[in-house]
């Protein structure tokens, strides 16, 4: 394992980034649950990682809070390794080395089909593609009315935006969990947004740099 494998800390800058304080109160006055294990996969600028977050509650919200998370199970590798070995020496990890993150359904606690449609209440869909370099993804997010897809690159008190129906790629290669199709950017690293046509535009051909605000 490389020395300073995740060397990315939040006292580090991220040239371009967005920026806001942790929200230390809201955590430490979050009620008390259960720590589960949640299987993820994320993506750093050199890296993916596979294994378990030790977690209470959302996967996003825990990622959100800005803390060393505790992992298990991790194997790691290049970003389009085809196969990860183990790496029984990564016992946590910090949001801020992240850039995209995967889950699954067991990431968030289970939902009544109300609450589900309650959390998209007032929200806006729009397709696009961000620009979260080395990586491009392509998908869907949800928007308060009023808003604007360009505001994203904005200062946001929200560390990780999902994406839904998403796919990932770098370069020509997709990079992320095909059984997962929501992923959380890490806003820090976010340097273009476009909105895009889906259904008019091949999911899988990438934009022209103009087209993508790179």
């Amino acid at each position: 394992m490389p020395f300073g494998f995740l060397k990315r800390r939040h006292h580090d800058e991220v040239p371009g980034a967005a920026s806001g304080k942790p929200g230390a109160a809201a955590s430490s006055a979050a009620p008390r649950a259960i720590i589960r294990g949640v299987a993820f996969t994320a993506l750093t600028e050199d890296w993916r990682l596979h294994g378990r977050m030790q977690i209470a509650g959302r996967l996003s919200d825990a990622l959100n809070h800005r803390e060393a998370i505790s992992i298990a199970e991790v194997t790691w590798g290049a970003t389009d390794a085809a196969t990860l070995d183990p790496a029984p020496g990564l016992k946590s990890v910090d949001p801020y080395d992240l850039i995209l993150v995967t889950s699954g359904e067991d990431s968030m606690p289970p939902l009544s089909e109300t609450e589900r449609a309650a959390l998209k209440v007032h929200k806006v869909p729009y397709d696009v593609v961000l620009e979260v370099p080395p990586f491009r993804v392509f998908g869907t997010v949800f928007l308060h009315s009023g808003s604007e897809p360009e505001g994203l690159l904005a200062r946001s008190t929200e560390m990780f935006l999902p994406v839904v129906d998403a796919v990932a790629r770098l370069g020509d290669v997709e990079v992320n969990d095909p059984d997962v199709d929501v992923i959380l950017v890490n806003r820090y690293y976010l340097r273009g947004v476009a909105q895009v046509d889906k259904h008019a535009k091949p999911r899988d051909a990438p934009p022209s740099g103009d087209a993508a605000g790179g």
